[in-house]
């Protein structure tokens, strides 16, 4: 059974026009919000500090209404730089403050989050508006008052720290412009292959970037029209992540192997080692300064800012990786040595800051004094060059996004709760409490003492792993209540006790707890692929195309839900987007007699596709990859894959994705509904045109919210069933 609904439909509309198309009224209220209320919040995004100043910038998105809001020490105001009164879905992000603080340079459009490009780099449009979206770089003063300056069309801009100027990358290439806008922008220098990833040195002469040339890279130098653009110990290898010493005199950089050699069995987990080195700028010469064992847990590591490769006082280089089984930062001399381990223990660090003198590093992690604090986030500082961790922050609130201001006495950084949304904060760097910014932005009507405080639940998959999970539960309702699942995406993510870093994430988070208020006991699952709780979590064996080791986790977070004499289990639902719509898919194929019903959002459905064919089929005479390899890869992928489960598949299923989804190819869902119709399987498909993956526009949330909780209310809400 199909229905299609409206791609866009006005709030106060949205439960009338569900209504409509079920057939049915909505079951009678049980809460005392609506979702319009809980997704009313204002999300801080793009928390940037002065270097050289106590300033800070950040973005509020307000019901789709993005702004940029600036702080100045020592009181840290905030005021509002933007006018933008739309919700439009053009992202800024990429924001910087110039180093006499009179400018901050952003960009507006684009897709930040997007796998790949769309076709003739085609920038997301998801309001339908006739006229065709761009991505540009803007700059606006500080002081306030006067309308941005369109700098000219481009992305990743970089802010000269001594000259007023700014370099982006437009076309893969490198552009510049005066931060006043005073002349049009123009190509600063033209180099082979796609050029990006642009630094400044601290004299802002010389511009250090990448050359990604695609099997290899190389990190080049440019400091005028007047002088060839110099490469750094060119190789056969991919280098990136440039870092300038502080006197300029040299930049360290990461090396992995280049794309090539022998190819290995996709079915198993291979090392995928790395490097730091060391280039004089005088003379281009470079030397490996430490080497990453070839391991797996030595492995380049995939978490928030990759190596956060940084260049510290006392001329010590400080980075990221997952030599213990965790990642934590490290700490070596720039002439190499022993990597100093900085933050020991069981738990995972993630977003990471140098102060200004380069001496401290402030982080955020999943540690603390609770035992439950694997499941947030609270904020510490180490020294670069010992192992002397102290906490910032800690408690049952969620601290992340630290940055340290210019004068290096405050931390600033995003803080909420379980009941509390994300707010910019200001703490002092030498420790004492934190204060809040711009707390009259939430609305008067957000239903903070409503929400419920989420019980950290623990259920063991079959083979014995632990899988954390968070218990969204009202105390009053039905002896026995329906339920549903939530899985995230990612997968490298991880769902929290309160809201969550990522805007995606807290909008699940708002939606699990609208549902909860609705007489629903929702259980949110950290599915190993995962982060926070290990390199082998992360990384497991026969996960994903591999074997899907990972499902039965949400499985055994639905045997857990059956067991619970609060739930009726037969009405169990699951819900997720991107790789939540994957595990959504899949239960619903394999486990129809355990999950009722189930809402995938752009999830993936064929697995086949992560399986190279025609790299194996060329290497299968020379590499040792035979016919056989080829095929048992194949059929493990799609044993992996929902596709391969439609026969079994009887729960009814609602489709959700937007046409310009640049991150899970929408054919993903066309096909699916090719497959359901043909087996008979009743789904419902809500199709938002012009949308992409991350949805960019507050209408597009709530369409896909409302659906999602309208459709696991009709479905799985329909009186009480025998025990």
């Amino acid at each position: 059974m199909i229905r299609t609904r409206p791609p866009f439909v006005a709030a106060l509309t949205l439960l009338a026009c569900f209504v409509v198309l079920s057939g049915r009224a909505p079951v009678a209220a049980q809460a005392s919000f609506t979702l319009p209320q809980i997704l009313g919040y204002p999300y801080p995004t793009e928390l940037v500090a002065s270097d050289t100043r106590p300033q800070l910038a950040w973005v509020f998105t307000e019901r789709g209404v993005r702004n940029i809001w600036i702080a100045e020490g020592p009181d840290y105001r905030p005021r509002r730089l933007t006018d933008y009164q739309k919700d439009d879905g053009q992202e800024l992000t990429n924001l910087s403050l110039s180093a006499d603080g009179q400018y901050l340079v952003y960009v507006r459009g684009g897709d930040h989050g997007a796998n790949w490009p769309a076709p003739g780099n085609l920038q997301p449009n998801p309001a339908s508006s006739p006229a065709q979206a761009l991505i540009q770089v803007w700059a606006v003063a500080t002081a306030g008052g006067q309308p941005p300056k369109l700098l000219g069309e481009g992305d990743r801009p970089a802010v000269s720290p001594e000259r007023d100027r700014i370099v982006f990358v437009r076309d893969r290439q490198i552009w510049w412009a005066p931060v006043d806008g005073s002349k049009p922008a123009a190509r600063l220098l033209f180099a082979k292959g796609n050029s990006g990833s642009p630094v400044w040195s601290p004299d802002g002469r010389t511009l250090a970037f990448v050359s990604d040339r695609d099997d290899h890279s190389l990190i080049a130098l440019f400091a005028g029209d007047d002088q060839s653009i110099r490469y750094l110990a060119p190789s056969t290898s991919r280098d990136a992540n440039p870092v300038w010493s502080p006197d300029g005199k040299r930049v360290a950089f990461t090396r992995q192997p280049g794309r090539g050699g022998a190819l290995q069995s996709p079915l198993e987990l291979h090392p995928a080692p790395w490097a730091i080195w060391v280039a004089d700028v005088a003379t281009g010469e470079a030397r490996s300064v430490w080497q990453s064992p070839e391991t797996l847990v030595g492995s380049f590591p995939r978490v928030e800012g990759g190596p956060n490769l940084n260049w510290g006082a006392g001329d010590r280089i400080v980075f990221l990786a997952y030599l213990d089984g965790w990642p934590h930062l490290y700490s070596i001399p720039a002439s190499g040595g022993r990597a100093q381990l900085l933050t020991p223990g069981d738990f995972m660090v993630e977003h990471v800051a140098l102060a200004p003198d380069r001496r401290t590093l402030v982080y955020s992690a999943n540690t603390g004094s609770d035992k439950d604090d694997i499941d947030r986030r609270h904020l510490w500082k180490v020294p670069v060059d010992g192992a002397r961790p102290v906490a910032l922050t800690s408690g049952r609130g969620l601290e992340w996004a630290p940055v340290v201001t210019g004068d290096g006495a405050t931390v600033a950084y995003v803080g909420a709760g379980a009941q509390k949304p994300p707010l910019p904060m200001v703490l002092p760097l030498g420790g004492g409490a934190g204060r809040v910014l711009a707390s009259d932005r939430v609305p008067v009507d957000f239903p903070s003492s409503q929400l419920v405080i989420p019980e950290p639940v623990i259920v063991q998959a079959p083979d014995g792993t632990a899988v954390h999970c968070q218990l969204f539960k009202t105390a009053a309702g039905d002896t026995r209540r329906p339920a549903a699942i939530f899985v995230h995406g990612g997968p490298p993510r991880q769902m929290l006790l309160g809201w969550h870093y990522l805007v995606y994430y807290a909008n699940a988070y708002a939606v699990n707890q609208y549902l909860a208020s609705r007489g629903f006991i929702v259980l949110s699952v950290n599915y190993r692929l995962g982060i926070g709780y290990g390199y082998t979590f992360h990384n497991p064996e026969h996960g994903g195309a591999r074997g899907a080791a990972e499902y039965q986790d949400v499985l055994a977070a639905g045997n857990y839900l059956q067991a619970r004499s609060d739930v009726d289990p037969k009405r169990i639902g699951i819900w997720g987007g991107s790789y939540g719509g994957y595990l959504t898919a899949l239960a619903l194929g394999r486990n129809s007699d355990v999950f009722a019903a189930g809402v995938d959002i752009h999830g993936v459905h064929d697995m086949t596709n992560r399986i190279n064919i025609d790299q194996l089929s060329a290497a299968q005479v020379g590499d040792g990859i035979t016919d056989a390899d080829v095929k048992q890869a194949l059929k493990v992928a799609w044993e992996s894959s929902p596709n391969a489960w439609v026969s079994t598949w009887k729960s009814p299923v609602l489709l959700i994705q937007g046409d310009d989804d640049r991150n899970v190819q929408f054919h993903q869902t066309v096909d699916l509904a090719r497959r359901l119709k043909a087996a008979k399987v009743p789904f419902e498909e809500l199709v938002i045109p012009d949308e992409i993956h991350d949805f960019l526009m507050y209408r597009s949330w709530l369409t896909v919210d409302t659906a999602t909780a309208d459709y696991l209310e009709r479905v799985l809400k329909k009186g009480p069933t025998a025990p």
